[in-house]
């Protein structure tokens, strides 16, 4: 790996985590939803620091070369990030089911209460 090829994924995941820390100093994202994203700079400052390290996990997971391993690891990263995505959105809708009935019930009740109290002032 060239020394200009490293000081950009260096650079590459110094970005990343520039705008991760941003978006949790705005309170944009939650910190246990942040979690995952601090990998990504923290596994492109291992590849720019140790280079040889990814030149045999491509050599040992039997890539032909090392941009279709990136590729494939890639690939199998936005897959987890969408099964995780799928589980958060999944529960949300749950939540979001749940407070529209206690809403509802409220709703009822006060109703109820404003009927009753209507017709005792009569």
């Amino acid at each position: 790996m060239s020394s200009h090829l490293r000081v950009g994924v260096f650079l590459g995941g110094l970005i990343i985590l520039l705008i991760i820390l941003h978006l949790l100093k705005k309170g944009r994202v939650p910190i246990k939803f942040s979690i995952p994203w601090f990998l990504a700079p923290l596994l492109l400052f291992l590849v720019a620091l140790f280079p040889d390290v990814v030149v045999l996990f491509t050599q040992f997971l039997g890539f032909q070369t090392m941009a279709n391993m990136v590729i494939g690891i890639l690939i199998f990263i936005l897959i987890i990030l969408s099964i995780s995505l799928t589980v958060i959105v999944s529960g949300q809708k749950t939540k979001i089911q749940l407070l529209i009935q206690e809403v509802s019930i409220m709703k009822s009740e006060l109703e109820k209460v404003s009927k009753n109290k209507t017709h005792s002032e009569e």
